[in-house]
């Protein structure tokens, strides 16, 4: 899934160039180890929006491209790419151009995993994926993804795990992004992170949309209309759409490392940090300075000097300045932004 703009991140990611194309402590973008990571699968696609298809075509040449109609979340894209790989398993190969080159044999089912391009993930996924692709095929329903909290996050939803079936679990609850408190209790209680990570068969997914908001979407597409079907349906999560409202859904604990990477507070988390808590990403250097981002990107150079606690980010000629407390309001700048027609 590679069609957001990750607006947390301004002004590194703009409308033009978002955060999946951003390298963010690596030497290649979060799309290009997204995509390597997932090496494994037998077919990979990367989901996107006509803007971006291009330049996801120049980063990932070895992968297919699906260009969803509009950009409504990941409930719509979901669906869309899911009816998109049946239909191209059980009929005719894609028109040149529009896919990339497959191997894999069209007949029959299959399981989709699906990954967003701007986490960051470490070692062990692969092993993860196989576990929640065999329960896919076991269960015939949806599975997520639960992460290991390491921390009362507030920025995260979180699943309530249920009866246990070995290798995975029934989930009880999805519980919806926390405060601080309520974040303790759920890590207490030992409730997983939701990574927005899941695998299931593309008849799983469509069963259980065709119950949903995205029903329109679907008759559509069967009729073979997926402009119709978009106009048809309002942006919505699939956890939102599809996940929290079956009784066919399952966890499958994630023994990796993870991070979306959602604000400028978590460069620290996946950026070797100094002495004094300082993360620093590209042209930039502190003096005197604590528990503090700095990130001078795409030409900037940014110094901070005797500050504590706060992200002052740069890129090209935009500047953000935040406490780290409050890194999550950068979304407030970008909305004024878009107002303003200058995002």
């Amino acid at each position: 899934m590679a069609g957001g703009t990750g607006t947390r991140l301004y002004p590194a990611s703009r409308a033009d160039r978002p955060k999946q194309f951003l390298a963010l402590g690596g030497s290649e973008s979060l799309l290009a180890r997204t995509v390597e990571r997932v090496g494994f699968a037998d077919e990979v696609y990367v989901s996107t929006t006509a803007e971006h298809a291009d330049r996801v075509r120049e980063a990932v040449p070895g992968a297919g491209v699906i260009v969803e109609p509009d950009a409504k979340d990941t409930g719509p894209a979901l669906a869309y790419a899911a009816h998109r790989v049946r239909e191209q398993r059980n009929g005719p190969a894609p028109e040149t151009g529009e896919q990339g080159e497959t191997t894999a044999d069209r007949d029959g089912d299959c399981v989709v995993l699906c990954v967003p391009s701007d986490h960051v993930v470490g070692d062990g996924f692969a092993g993860a994926a196989r576990t929640a692709a065999r329960a896919a095929v076991e269960t015939e329903g949806l599975v997520a993804f639960g992460v290991e909290p390491t921390r009362p996050a507030t920025g995260y939803g979180y699943i309530e795990p249920g009866e246990s079936r070995g290798e995975y679990a029934e989930i009880a609850r999805f519980r919806e992004k926390p405060d601080a408190e309520t974040a303790e209790r759920l890590v207490a209680a030992g409730c997983y992170w939701n990574a927005g990570l899941f695998a299931w068969t593309p008849e799983a997914l469509l069963r259980a949309a065709r119950d949903s908001p995205l029903a329109p979407l679907v008759e559509a597409l069967d009729d073979g209309d997926p402009e119709r079907g978009f106009r048809a349906v309002e942006p919505v999560s699939v956890d939102y759409a599809v996940m929290e409202r079956t009784d066919d859904a399952y966890v499958v604990a994630a023994d990796f490392e993870w991070d979306d990477v959602g604000s400028w507070d978590a460069i620290e988390r996946v950026v070797e940090t100094d002495a004094d808590g300082n993360a620093v990403l590209g042209d930039a250097l502190t003096i005197d300075a604590e528990e503090t981002v700095v990130a001078g990107l795409d030409g900037a150079h940014v110094s901070a000097v005797g500050v504590e606690g706060l992200v002052v980010a740069a890129a090209g000629d935009r500047v953000v300045v935040v406490p780290k407390d409050d890194a999550q309001r950068v979304r407030e700048v970008v909305a004024a932004l878009r107002e303003r027609g200058r995002f």
